[in-house]
């Protein structure tokens, strides 16, 4: 099985979804929060919070995939 020009185009919209809300989560952090950070990191929290939810949600596909018993695209 390869990659596809579809799955590819696929992927990065959903890593794009991912880090953009990422970014969201981090500004929530930064408007709501009371956390102690400093105001110039918060980029590179919002990608760091956008890699984690990309794993989550990649970890949560490949769970339905097995569970639903599909083989991977």
């Amino acid at each position: 099985m390869g990659f596809t020009k579809k799955n590819m185009i696929r992927e990065w919209i959903v890593l794009a979804l991912c880090l953009g809300l990422g970014a969201h989560v981090a500004l929530g952090f930064l408007l709501h929060g009371s956390l102690d950070w400093p105001t110039e990191s918060y980029g590179f929290y919002g990608i760091v919070f956008g890699v984690v939810i990309y794993m989550v949600v990649q970890v949560s596909r490949s769970v339905w995939w097995v569970w639903k018993g599909k083989p991977k695209l």
